[in-house]
Order: structure tokens, then sequence, then C-alpha cells
């Protein structure tokens, strides 16, 4: 049963300074939303094509070109917020976001400050511990993304691919209610777990289609429970924001050093300075980037090429209809339907194929708890050791429910389904027409087992006599009947009639 709790009973304190500090950590994910053409142009999203081959003239800043919405990628954010319980909203608007860089050819970012598509929200987090954690969202606005400058191929000059320039961007904010580092990480792989499921972002960090901006500051105990009652920031302390993390170990890696910087700076009766640091993975450290910007500094105000953003409820209510089985209500049905162990429903949910994979075996072998063992077990430990995902896998759900059947059945043992799982992993084949043509049918015959049995008390007079003093070394002739038989001997029938010759 899990703990549900909020705030976290036991904040992360940070070890070794020389009072009590308290982590407060409120995250940004940049979430690339799952659509073939960007936010307000047809340009292509695809990864991976050459450098400024996804533009369009709108996406280039070319004068007169006017945006137009993306309504798959309005569908998709409503979708999210639905999913995380949010408040969607009828009426939004655009806002443009000032700022001049090389990767912006517009000169500013179409984005949601005053009035975003989505609002308050939550994300259950589920720890190690067995505890759980509500950590709140604050809203999801929709914006653009820039493009990209690359400062690695020539000595003298940087070059600006476009193609990211214009991708349509969920931006989901917390509140400050996250309480450690392997906290944040678990927040951000259950957001991208949620997402994966709706479908609306693909989740990939590598390619910084999900990343965070990561902001973080220290305080002594019972601050935030101040800031609680009274909604001011002030009591948390001055935080900085670590940019664009796109990986879950470097998350917790930056949290735990900012976290000790900002510490060794008040402790040295210093003053934490509100900037934008970046983390340097080769050095585990954050550095400066630039002093903090406010909205103030972007100047912001309404983007006046876009009307404001009205959707219908009947619309909303559709998509709402439609949403898919979401991590949480699927493993209380693993847990339900199946009587699975928390940890086995975990790891079946952790994946969407692979979830889909369990339950395509179940149906196969009717049995839920053993086809979680030998999905776990077998299968995700064999292919982890190849590093292969679910999808390359060469046991098909049919083959392994086949497997399963047999033991069910009584036709194979676990030592030979473990035998013919190897088969069935390297050669392939139908488990049963294996089975038969390879002659490892389990023997069930007991004139047959008997006969082994009394072979091996007749040829073991001294073995006989420890075992009627000590009955647990009885397993010592299980298994010498199983090794005489090939592994074909039900196990079952082999120790009732050890037990029974041996008289114990």
């Amino acid at each position: 049963m899990l703990d549900l709790t909020y705030p976290a009973p036991k904040p992360k304190v940070i070890a070794g300074a020389k009072h009590d500090w308290e982590l407060v950590i409120g995250l940004e994910v940049h979430a690339q939303v799952a659509t073939k053409a960007k936010l307000f142009s047809g340009a292509s999203t695809r990864f991976g094509a050459e450098p400024n081959a996804n533009v369009a003239f709108v996406d280039a800043g070319m004068p007169g070109m006017l945006p137009v919405i993306n309504e798959g990628c309005v569908a998709q954010a409503v979708r999210t917020g639905l999913g995380l319980k949010a408040e969607i909203h009828l009426t939004s608007a655009f806002d443009r976001k000032n700022y001049f860089y090389p990767d912006l050819p517009q000169g500013y970012q179409i984005s949601q400050l005053y009035h975003p598509i989505v609002g308050e929200g939550e994300v259950l987090v589920e720890m190690g511990d067995g505890t759980a954690r509500t950590v709140r969202i604050e809203r999801i606005h929709l914006e653009q993304d820039a493009g990209k400058s690359i400062h690695d191929m020539d000595p003298h000059m940087s070059f600006v691919d476009l193609n990211r320039t214009g991708v349509a961007l969920m931006e989901i904010v917390s509140r400050p209610d996250i309480r450690g580092p392997e906290e944040a990480a678990a927040y951000v792989a259950k957001l991208r777990l949620i997402m994966l499921y709706l479908g609306t972002c693909d989740g990939n960090m590598q390619n910084g289609n999900l990343r965070a901006d990561v902001n973080v500051s220290v305080c002594r105990p019972g601050a935030y429970e101040r800031y609680q009652e009274t909604g001011d920031f002030s009591h948390l302390g001055t935080r900085c924001e670590i940019k664009n993390m796109n990986s879950l170990r470097f998350i917790q890696a930056a949290i735990e050093y900012e976290a000790r910087r900002q510490i060794a700076i008040l402790e040295d009766g210093g003053s934490v300075v509100q900037e934008t640091r970046l983390y340097d993975p080769d050095k585990g450290e954050t550095r400066s980037m630039r002093s903090k910007e406010e909205a103030h500094d972007y100047r912001y105000f309404p983007d006046p090429d876009l009307l404001p953003l009205e959707i219908e409820q009947a619309w909303v209510d559709d998509i709402a209809a439609h949403l898919p089985e979401l991590p949480d209500a699927k493993k209380a049905r693993f847990l339900g339907d199946y009587g699975l162990s928390d940890y086995d429903a975990s790891v079946l949910t952790a994946d969407l194929d692979a979830a889909h994979y369990f339950e395509a075996v179940v149906a196969e072998a009717g049995d839920g708890k053993l086809a979680a063992n030998w999905v776990i077990n077998e299968l995700f430990g064999r292919l982890k050791k190849e590093d292969h995902a679910i999808a390359d896998s060469p046991v098909s759900p049919a083959q392994l429910g086949g497997i399963i059947r047999l033991i069910r059945a009584g036709d194979i043992s676990g030592k030979i389904a473990k035998d013919l799982f190897e088969i069935v992993y390297t050669e392939g084949g139908d488990p049963a027409e294996i089975v038969e043509a390879r002659g490892l049918k389990q023997v069930t015959d007991t004139g047959a087992i008997e006969a082994a049995v009394d072979e091996i008390i007749a040829a073991n007079p001294a073995q006989v006599e420890k075992a009627r003093a000590n009955p647990k070394l009885a397993g010592w002739f299980v298994g010498q009947v199983m090794k005489a038989t090939g592994g074909k001997a039900n196990p079952a029938v082999v120790n009732q009639l050890v037990s029974a010759k041996l008289g114990l």
C-alpha cells in the first residue's frame, strides 16, 4: 500500500553542512509536441534532416509571413492536460517573448505567458521506498522552439540550423513541491511515461525532445511550511535555474552540486545570486550562464498576428472520451485483475510496449502471475543482457504464452521450460511442436519414475541413512532422479515417491 503524502515528511537534508538545510525544487519541462508539422507552419518536424531543410518562410522570419495555428498541436496540449488531471482553458492567447539570438530569426518567440491553454494539474510520483508524492502542476503552455547554433564545425565561424525553429513545445511548469534530486528525476520520468502513454511526446531526451530547466534553492527547516501557509516565495531562498537538462542522471547530479554550492555560499556569510546556470557533466558542476531574467526583461506583449485561441467544451470532451488507459490506472488494473505484486506491476507498466506484451502473453497463457514472472525474469533479463528493446524480442507473446501453457498443463517442468525458452529465443518455432519433436515432454508415468527412484536409493545406502536422520537431505535424491531422467520427470511425483520410499 502506498503512503500518499504531501508535502514529503522527510525532505532532503544535505549532509556535511554546518547547519540543516532543505532543498526546494521546481521544474519547467519542455516537451516537443508529437506532430508532423510545426506550431505555426507546415514545415516538417522530422529529426535528422539535413540542416535547414525543414524551414518554412514563417519559421525563417521572412517579411510578411503570418503564423497559422496547427490544430493538432492544440489537441496534443489539451490531451496532455487531461492526462495530468489539469484544468483546460477554453480561451487562451499567445504573446511575443522578445529576445535576439542567431537561432531565433524572428527576434521573438511566440509563447503563452498570461493566458496558457492548460491550468493547474497534478502528477503522482512514486518513490522507491513505497511512498508516493503529489507534485502540483501550475500550468502548461504552448510555445515555439528555437533553432540550434553550432560552434564546433569551424574554428572561425559558427553555423545555425533552423530545423527546430518553430517546432511546438509544451512547457510544463511545476510548483516548487519537489524536495530532493531523486524525486526530481522520478517526476520527470513519470511525466515522460504519461506523455508516452498519451502519444503527445516521444520522450526522446537524447534528441532534445524532452528537456528540463531545474530551479533549485535551499532553505532552513520550517521555511517551506511557512511558504505553504503564506504563499510567499521569499521563504524558499534565492533560486538558480539550471538550463536544458536532458538526462535523469544529470538532473540528480546537477541538483546535488547546486545545493551544496548554495549552502557553502550561505554558510560563508554570502548571498546566493539569482541566475541561470549550465551543468557541465564532465566536471560534475554547474557554472554561471547569465543573470536570471524576469518576464519584464523580455517585454512580453500579445502577439498581434494571432487572435485569442478559443476551443469548445464539446471538443475537449471528445478528446477526454478517447484518452488511453494511463500508467496509474493500468497499474491498478494489473494489481487487481492479475494479482501481481506492486513491484511487478510497476515494472510492467513503466514501458507501454512491455505492458502490451505482457497482456498479450496473459491472453495466451491464462495466468497473470506466471506470465509476469516469465516476462520480467526470463525475457527482460535476456533482452537487457543483449541490449535489446521489448519491440525487438525474438520471442513473441504467443510463443512465451505457449511455453507457460505447457507448464500449466504439466507437459514440461520448470527446468525443461527454461531449456525450451532458450531454443525458442535462439531458433524460433512453436513451443508445443518443439517439445514433441525433441522428446522434451515431462515424464508423468509413476512406474518409470519409481524405477529411477528405487535405483538411486539402492545405489546410495549411506545417503539413505543420512536423509532419514535429517529429512532435509531428501532433496539430494530428488536432484539425482531429475538428473537421471534428463529433467523430464514430474518434480511433484518425484518428491512424493522419494518421501514415501525413505519413510519420511
